[in-house]
């Protein structure tokens, strides 16, 4: 085929293909089997066509826009959707007012789809409650954060929540497949050609997102065609993937998603897991300073006393990705990771503070036991501050056996509790030894 002829035949479809792929049915829709098929209350609320207000929550290009659209016309509904990013109070007020024409005039339903409602803030949400109270419209709203943080509580009480899953490798093939062959509405009438191995290229780079594939499909058909070609081969996928970037979504639920699995995996003595975590967020763009500081704070929580030199460790690949920059002082972090996942662990230190934080926040303010006190001045000294102090170098074993330098209400009180393993089995060791010289001097 002409390279003047390929163009032309593209440029007459003009939508965006993912646009004109969207599913018309259930039996096209891509994905989401844990609640798409028969048995599963979606589903069955689908093809039946009852209808109830329910948020998607799931990242983008899983279908969560096409599902509200099937749903509506399962269910005979008129389909109104509005953004929350470009929408406000004055535009949901216009939406339920328009509903109520269509209850009126129609005796129609309405399918009041809010995509990104996490963007809306609270007086926003709660807009909508009263209008979905009374029936006037069917509240389905789409999210890529998590709705427990993101949505009102009168909001999520009132609509049910389902999980969309990133589209897996098979469902994108499917997707890609409908794309080559649909004669209609994709590139079938074309003769686009691909070989499975670039299929499977295009589908990771997608990254469980349909519109992604689409979008990367239609940018290599463009250059394929500007070469004259209607063969998407190797040299055509290098270019058009090499800027692919992975899902991350900075301070959102994924971002939070991935920390947690980096910080258990270290935690869990998990060197390799360690590592792939961290380099799926590296690669995903993560502050590499944030990573730096979460990586201290490993050590001192899930390592502590056990090996100390953990969070020196941490702290030097700190300093040195600081130093090196980008990409050289990756490796530092990596370094330090994997020696706090081979680490041996303890949480005692963490675990101490916690529990001397809340005694210190509960027990008010308890006076210095006055031979603790420091005594600069004579008038100090009068009231006996410092006195009958014992100073613990001058003491057998530098240790004066039986002091109490708590608070008197707060005598005997424990907080760190050594584990058997790493540096705090000798720690241990030696405050039973301490222990035992107490007893001694009672």
């Amino acid at each position: 085929m002409q390279a003047t002829l390929l163009p032309s035949l593209f440029d007459d479809l003009s939508a965006p293909l993912a646009d004109r792929l969207r599913p018309q049915t259930l039996a096209d829709y891509a994905g989401q089997q844990h609640i798409l098929q028969p048995g599963k209350p979606l589903y069955e609320a689908v093809v039946s066509g009852r209808l109830h207000s329910m948020i998607f929550w799931g990242p983008p290009g899983t279908g969560k826009t096409t599902l509200a659209r099937l749903i509506a016309r399962h269910s005979d509904a008129e389909f109104m959707p509005i953004s929350a990013v470009l929408s406000g109070v004055k535009e949901i007020r216009a939406a339920v007012a328009e509903a109520k024409k269509i209850q009126q005039g129609q005796h129609k339903r309405t399918l009041l789809f809010v995509d990104e409602v996490h963007r809306f803030n609270k007086s926003q949400q709660d807009a909508f409650l009263p209008h979905v109270e009374d029936g006037t419209v069917y509240f389905v709203g789409a999210t890529t954060e998590n709705p427990s943080f993101a949505l009102n509580n009168a909001l999520l009480s009132r609509a049910r929540v389902y999980v969309l899953n990133a589209l897996t490798t098979d469902d994108l093939l499917q997707v890609l497949a409908k794309a080559l062959s649909d004669q209609q509405r994709g590139l079938g009438s074309l003769g686009i050609s691909m070989a499975e191995d670039i299929k499977l290229q295009f589908a990771s780079a997608a990254d469980g997102d349909a519109r992604r594939l689409l979008n990367l499909l239609e940018i290599a058909v463009e250059l394929a065609a500007a070469k004259g070609s209607t063969v998407i081969d190797a040299a055509c996928a290098k270019e058009v993937l090499s800027g692919g970037v992975r899902r991350f979504d900075n301070q959102g639920e994924e971002f939070y998603n991935q920390i947690s699995a980096l910080h258990k995996s270290v935690r869990g003595s998990s060197p390799d897991a360690a590592l792939y975590w961290l380099c799926r967020m590296m690669d995903a763009g993560c502050d590499l300073a944030y990573l730096a500081r979460r990586i201290v704070r490993m050590a001192s929580e899930d390592i502590g006393n056990a090996d100390p030199r953990a969070l020196q460790i941490a702290i030097n690949a700190w300093e040195a990705q600081e130093r090196l920059g980008s990409p050289e002082g990756e490796l530092t972090l990596a370094q330090a990771v994997v020696y706090l996942a081979c680490a041996p662990k303890s949480n005692a230190v963490y675990k101490a503070y916690n529990a001397a934080m809340r005694v210190a926040k509960e027990s008010g303010s308890l006076g210095v036991p006055v031979h603790l006190r420091n005594a600069p001045t004579q008038l100090m000294k009068s009231l006996d501050y410092g006195k009958a102090y014992r100073y613990a170098h001058d003491e057998p074993e530098a240790y004066a056996a039986g002091e109490n330098y708590f608070p008197e209400e707060l005598t005997g009180t424990t907080f760190y509790q050594p584990v058997d393993r790493g540096l705090e089995i000798k720690i241990k060791e030696k405050l039973r030894h301490l222990q035992a010289l107490d007893k001694g001097n009672g």
